[in-house]
C-alpha cells in the first residue's frame, strides 16, 4: 500500500505482468481472498522491481514480505540503513505525531513532501529544516539523545492511540511545545536551514475521527483466508474496514504483501474466514517528551 495525492493505493505485481495501482475509496467495499503460499516480492530500485531469485516462501507473520537475501540486498543500498552518505539530495528533518505524549523525528528526502509522513500515519507533523543528507542524520541524532525523541514508534502503539486522539488544536499543541524544544538546543548542524514553525494535519486525510475505538486487529494470512468489509478510515498501511456487528477491523497491509490475492464477495462482514484477529494492544504513554 502506498499514498498517491491523498489517497491510499494498492500496488499490484506480477512476474512478466509489471506494476500498477488500484485506489481505495472510503465507503466502499474491500474484499480480497489470498490463495497459494506467500512469496518474496524481491527487490524494488530505481523504478523497477527484480523479483526474488527462488521465490523464498515467507512468514505469514512477517511485516517484510522479502527474504533476508533480498532484504540485504535492499540494506546495501539504503538511507535507513545508513549506506547512502553520499546521496547529494536534499532531505528535510521532520516531528510526526502519533498520539497524545507519542511522537518520533525523522528524516525524508525533501522532494517526497508528506509522502513518508502519511506512510508513517502521523495525524499531524511539522518540519525542523532541511539540507544534505549527513546535516539531517546528525540533527535527528541531537533531537533523539537530548530530547528523548524516539526516531521509531511502532505501528502497534499508533493503532493503541488512534481512537484517542484530541483536537487539533491539542495536537497544534503538543508540537508547538517539543518544537520550541528543538530549536531552542545548542549544536544543530550549520548546513540545515531550521523551518519555521506550521502544523500539517492529516486527521481529515485518514478520516480517523472515531477510528480505532475498540477496534480488532487482522493477524496473519493464510491459504483460502478472505477479507471483507468497507473502508471507514486509513493510516499509514493499516485500513480500517467497518462491519456490521462489532468493532472496526485493522487490516495491516503489510501482511498482505507476497501473497497473490483474488476478488472476494461481500462487504458487510470484516472478516469471513481464515484470519486470525486479535484486540489492539493497550496504549502506553510515550516518556521523557513533555
Amino acid at each position: 500500500m502506498a499514498w498517491h495525492e491523498g489517497e491510499p493505493v494498492l500496488g499490484w505485481w506480477a512476474p512478466g505482468r509489471g506494476e500498477r495501482g488500484s485506489r481505495l475509496r472510503f465507503g466502499e467495499a474491500v474484499a480480497f481472498g489470498a490463495v497459494g503460499v506467500r512469496r518474496c516480492l524481491g527487490v524494488r530500485r530505481g523504478g523497477r522491481r527484480t523479483p526474488c531469485p527462488v521465490r523464498a516462501e515467507i512468514a505469514a507473520g512477517s511485516t517484510r514480505a522479502q527474504c533476508e537475501a533480498c532484504a540485504r540486498l535492499d540494506r546495501a543500498r539504503s538511507v535507513a540503513a545508513d549506506t547512502m552518505a553520499d546521496d547529494p539530495r536534499p532531505y528535510a528533518v521532520y516531528l510526526a505525531w502519533f498520539g497524545p505524549g507519542m511522537a518520533k523525528v525523522g528524516i525524508t528526502r525533501e522532494a517526497r513532501g508528506a509522502g513518508r509522513l502519511l506512510e508513517q500515519g502521523a495525524v499531524a507533523f511539522c518540519w525542523l529544516g532541511r539540507g544534505p543528507l549527513m546535516a539531517a542524520r546528525r540533527t535527528e541524532e541531537l533531537l533523539r539523545s537530548a530530547l528523548g525523541v524516539p526516531d521509531r514508534v511502532s505501528y502497534a502503539r499508533k493503532r493503541a492511540v488512534r481512537g484517542r486522539s484530541p483536537s487539533a488544536a491539542g495536537r497544534a499543541g503538543e508540537l508547538a511545545e517539543l518544537y520550541g524544544r528543538a530549536v531552542g538546543l545548542a549544536g544543530w548542524p550549520e548546513a540545515l536551514e531550521r523551518a519555521e514553525f506550521a502544523v500539517v494535519d492529516q486527521a481529515d486525510v485518514f478520516r480517523l475521527e472515531g477510528a480505532g475505538a475498540g477496534a480488532a486487529v487482522m493477524g496473519g494470512l493464510r491459504d483460502g483466508a478472505v477479507v471483507a468489509g468497507r473502508l471507514a478510515a486509513a493510516a499509514g498501511p493499516d485500513l480500517h474496514l467497518a462491519r456490521e456487528r462489532g468493532p472496526e477491523l485493522v487490516v495491516d497491509t503489510r501482511l498482505m504483501a507476497g501473497w497473490r490475492l483474488v476478488a472476494a464477495g461481500g462487504g458487510g462482514e470484516a472478516v469471513t474466514s481464515g484470519v486470525e484477529v486479535r484486540p489492539l494492544e493497550p496504549a502506553h504513554r510515550q516518556g521523557g517528551l513533555f
